[in-house]
């Protein structure tokens, strides 16, 4: 993993900041060391010095780099966040109790070992192959030699199975001896959110995770949930047993767990584990040590704030008179059963005052923009440290449960009809008096410490007039101190990175989510659809085409058609024949998304039947993604 840039970000903090931070440790708890002494807890092993390479040797994680988080917080970071990164900086293997056990600091999660009567169960196996072998690695050296004899992923975000070839092959999956447990509709989740608008996902996440920021005090520090994302190869091994039901059980390896589904919470498709034996409870990604996303910035469908509140109600209920320690993918465990209970009681109440009071606001009249300037917690979870918005937020939660229920609309005809943002940088730079006019006026409000407005006219400037220096340099340190104000890791990233992109240009996506292993897990039909909306429609509106894919495997024919600028397929039996016909299996299938060439088909297996010239046809219609998309310019 390359050390991004540090030239983005050296200027020193304002007074305003300065004071904004001086406020915050006045009324938040900072004497409470509690988390300290649970983040420590149960450390065995660390891994000194803890750089993670690849095949090649190119450095893909490396939490020595926020070394440098110690002491108290420097003017440039909310002094909140700082001590939330110094908590998810603490890297190791830890025994969460006697037969369970969790290696943090590794990636952006956590992996979580639980010892059977044989070997060993992995569950969210990290971001990457080479991260996730590491944490292995540091397991056995501490626990012995243990074979891995079952994998869980708890939903199908990408740092939660990601890393699964690095625990286990394909060939111990494929002969029985390794199930892996997933919650139902897990694949097809895992494959259309990383394939479908992954490359728009995945530019944005360069930001949310601060991709190019140099690790440091006035650069990356961490994104609230854990540091940042691992940057090797992400892989994906198909689940072998799905759960569909809560209270369902299932033994592995001599270890019972007992599962409640959680679909529509922090994923689509998610469940919590609870270990009887161990009196211990797997929260996945529902109850952690931050305020979550419903609606995450680099993109996602809207998450049910009422539903997520509804299923911690019901993990009380299930588990509440047993558990005695509740530990999640991120972040770091708590002990005792009074603790536990009053934690997922305070992250219940969380969710579901956010979504109540959002919906009584909308009720009275409320847009999203205006409830989220407004509403405040309650000062019980205003002041718990594991309330706090360092993922999520209040002020963007509340928008995305707006979005659910309202949509994009406000209700006002005056944002009906905009115009588009360079058509309104222009007429705001016009209205203004010239791009310098609003230039000397947006650096009068710098002064004043008034960012948000600075940020709202300049964006105009830039996007009017992409080139005009003083508009960006006064943009990019506009975004530096909305920065360095900010409690939520990840607004802090996306406004530094927004700075650093400013001043040094575009630096593309670091990551791909849309991996071989996700496009192999994804079924025909999910595949035609990755194809179909690559479809340059104007540009096919005078092309018609038809292609048989017969899968010999599964005995199954689709006929796909372009016409109308649209690529369409079924399943039911056609009348006459396709233009040509592919004949295949499901597995070789994905290499249609690799390109339409006759040799790279051939190359695959794929054997073609009729006008071959029509791939050629159908692949000069396509428009792939552009993952270095511009953000904050036009």
């Amino acid at each position: 993993m390359s050390q991004p840039s540090d030239g983005a970000s050296t200027k020193s903090a304002s007074q305003g900041i300065v004071e904004q931070h001086a406020k915050l440790l006045a009324s938040l708890p900072f004497s409470d060391t509690t988390d300290f002494d649970d983040a420590t807890r149960g450390l065995l092993a660390t891994r000194t010095p803890n750089a993670i390479t690849d095949a090649s040797g190119t450095v893909v994680w490396d939490n020595d780099t926020y070394d440098f988080l110690n002491g108290d917080a420097p003017d440039t970071v909310n002094p909140s966040l700082w001590r939330q990164s110094r908590l998810n900086a603490i890297q190791g293997l830890f025994e969460v109790v006697p037969g369970i056990y969790q290696v943090r600091g590794f990636d952006l999660s956590n992996v979580t070992f639980i010892e059977g009567d044989t070997g060993v169960l992995v569950l969210d196996p990290l971001v990457t192959e080479e991260t996730a072998a590491a944490a292995l690695a540091l397991y056995r050296e501490t626990r012995g030699d243990r074979q891995v004899t079952g994998v869980l992923y708890t939903h199908p975000h990408v740092d939660h199975f990601g890393g699964v070839r690095g625990v286990v092959s394909q060939e111990d999956v494929d002969s029985g001896r390794v199930p892996i447990i997933a919650p139902e509709e897990f694949t097809e989740h895992a494959a259309s959110e990383n394939v479908y608008a992954g490359t728009a996902m995945a530019r944005r996440s360069a930001y949310m995770f601060g991709a190019a920021l140099a690790r440091g005090p006035q650069g990356a520090v961490g994104t609230g949930l854990a540091q940042t994302v691992a940057t090797g190869n992400i892989t994906l091994i198909a689940p072998t047993l799905s759960v569909t039901a809560t209270g369902q059980e299932e033994t592995v390896d001599g270890v019972r767990m007992v599962f409640q589904m959680a679909p529509g919470t922090e994923a689509p498709a998610e469940f919590l584990v609870y270990f009887p034996e161990h009196k211990a409870l797997c929260a996945a990604e529902d109850a952690t040590h931050t305020l979550h996303n419903l609606l995450t910035l680099r993109g996602a469908l809207v998450r049910d704030a009422h539903a997520w509140s509804q299923y911690l109600t019901e993990t009380i209920d299930l588990f509440g008179n047993d558990v005695e320690v509740v530990f999640a993918s991120h972040h770091w465990p708590t002990w005792g059963n009074e603790r536990v209970v009053r934690f997922i009681s305070e992250q219940r109440d969380l969710y579901a005052y956010l979504h109540d009071q959002t919906l009584r606001l909308i009720n009275k009249g409320w847009t999203g923009i205006e409830i989220a300037e407004e509403l405040a917690l309650p000062p019980a979870l205003e002041n718990a440290w594991h309330a706090r918005g360092y993922y999520g937020s209040v002020s963007h939660d509340i928008k995305a449960i707006y979005q659910r229920y309202m949509g994009w609309y406000d209700g006002n005809p005056a944002h009906l009809w905009q115009h588009p943002p360079t058509e309104q940088g222009k007429r705001y730079v016009e209205l203004g008096g010239g791009a310098d006019a609003v230039v000397d006026k947006a650096r009068a409000s710098f002064e004043v410490g008034d960012f948000r407005w600075v940020a709202e006219i300049l964006s105009h400037v830039v996007f009017a007039e992409p080139d005009h220096a003083a508009a960006r340099e006064l943009l990019a340190d506009t975004f530096e101190q909305l920065g360095y104000g900010a409690e939520n890791g990840v607004w802090r990233n996306i406004y530094l990175s927004g700075a650093t992109e400013l001043r040094q240009g575009k630096f593309g996506t670091p990551t791909v989510s849309a991996s071989a292993d996700v496009i192999s897990a994804l079924t025909p039909d999910m595949l035609f659809d990755a194809i179909a909306i690559q479809v340059d429609g104007p540009r096919a509106w005078d092309e018609a085409l038809t292609i048989d894919v017969v899968l010999t495997d599964t005995d199954e024919r689709y006929r796909l058609r372009l016409a109308n600028g649209v690529l369409t397929y079924s399943s039911a039996t056609q009348r006459g024949s396709a233009d040509v016909t592919l004949t295949t299996t499901v597995r070789a299938l994905p290499a249609l998304v690799g390109g339409l060439s006759v040799d790279a088909l051939q190359d695959a297996g794929i054997r073609l039947e009729g006008d071959e010239s029509v791939l050629g046809r159908l692949l000069a219609t396509l428009d792939p993604g552009d993952k270095d998309f511009s953000i904050v310019t036009p």
